[in-house]
């Protein structure tokens, strides 16, 4: 495909101070954030973390209580929402029910007295590869198509700045998957600002350049997919973004590149540069994973970390792997993730395991992490995350 008329790239979007209270309770926090001009850029939060109202703010459908918006350079927090250079996604997708698909793509050009309307909405809809059902309602379109008509009529206006409120949030599993591909592939052609608010880690991760994880009107991290999954900052931020097993410990010793803490299962070491800080009470982390299970101890050679031995108290087939739940004596239940390469669970529940794993997967957090973890009611994933234990470190 061409990009065509499109190929303009869009603005940067900078926040400054901003604010948001209302009557009770105040949605956002002191809040600064860069989102460069032609990034994919993911707001990720649970619901309630303020990500919604930053977007409508961004919008112009809230005035911030304090702070600037600046758009390109050119500050718009008081600009009306019909004259800021914005269009918005939404995930009910908003299509003109009695408008013909080329119809809902060319109303706002129209609307602007836009030159060669119609010639650019079916730019736009071949860009997104529907320009066959160009005479079709919008009843006529599955639920994929509708979302990537939304898109062509919000692409069509060239904006400096793409708004994407939970844009898939209506699909199902396979379809969502699929748009969150296309979406991305979009972006990199028409080279527009996307900004993406979501709480799904998945969406966030597989399509985003950047990931702003908030919680309770705050950024918590900032960072790519991968920064934030290997090396998540605070326990919100380990288990919202994926899974974590954490352990209460408390430092050994710092040298050499290497920090060891003591915890209720034994000395377990990781790098100093993925420990928030190398010294006094810590908290552990590692994604289950990077865990292995081993029917008999495995070497302590100092390279890996060894856990054990416990007992495996579920096994849970999943298709690509088996998630374990394994029960440690002192140290409490920790998640194995083990990729299936043979036919059927290798440990069944109630099996004396070993956990071990490379101690460079190992992740060091503020003491207190664990309490700072997402409740189990709150992950979008519909994952555990899972905690060791929650006794004091020997």
């Amino acid at each position: 495909m061409s990009a065509g008329t499109f190929g303009e790239s869009g603005a940067d979007l900078r926040l400054e101070g901003i604010r948001k209270t209302f009557p009770g309770f105040t949605a956002i926090e002191d809040l600064d954030l860069t989102i460069p001009a032609g990034s994919f850029f993911a707001l990720l939060g649970p619901s309630g973390c303020g990500k919604t109202t930053t977007l409508r703010l961004v919008a112009g459908l809230e005035s911030p209580s304090a702070g600037r918006i600046l758009l390109g350079g050119t500050d718009v927090t008081d600009v009306k929402p019909h004259k800021r250079p914005v269009n918005t996604v939404f995930q009910s997708y908003a299509l003109f029910p009695h408008m013909s698909v080329l119809e809902n793509v060319s109303f706002g050009l129209r609307r602007r007295g836009i030159g060669d309307a119609v010639g650019k909405a079916h730019e736009a809809l071949r860009l997104v590869e529907l320009d066959h059902l160009a005479d079709r309602r919008p009843s006529q379109l599955s639920g994929g198509q509708q979302q990537r008509v939304a898109l062509a009529r919000a692409v069509v206006n060239r904006p400096a700045l793409l708004l994407l409120d939970e844009p898939l949030g209506a699909l199902d599993l396979k379809l969502r998957r699929q748009m969150q591909l296309e979406l991305k592939s979009i972006q990199s052609e028409v080279g527009l600002t996307f900004l993406h608010v979501t709480h799904d880690q998945e969406e966030a991760m597989t399509m985003a350049d950047t990931v702003a994880v908030m919680n309770r009107g705050r950024i918590e991290q900032l960072g790519s997919p991968e920064e934030l999954y290997e090396r998540p900052r605070t326990g919100f931020v380990a288990t919202f973004l994926g899974q974590s097993n954490l352990l209460d410990a408390t430092v050994v010793q710092s040298s050499g590149g290497v920090v060891t803490a003591r915890t209720a299962g034994g000395v377990l070491a990781l790098p100093e540069e993925r420990a928030v800080r190398t010294s006094g009470r810590i908290t552990l982390g590692v994604r289950p994973e990077k865990l292995l299970l081993h029917a008999e101890e495995p070497p302590r050679d100092g390279s890996r970390n060894v856990l054990g031995p416990g007992r495996v108290t579920d096994a849970s087939f999943t298709g690509v792997s088996t998630q374990y739940l394994v029960e440690v004596p002192e140290v409490g239940t920790l998640a194995v993730f083990a990729q299936n390469l043979v036919f059927g669970a290798v440990y069944a529940p109630g099996a004396e395991v070993w956990v071990a794993w490379d101690r460079e997967h190992t992740f060091g957090l503020e003491a207190g992490a664990r309490e700072a973890a997402v409740p189990d009611e709150e992950l979008d994933t519909g994952l555990l995350a899972v905690a060791g234990s929650t006794g004091e470190a020997a």
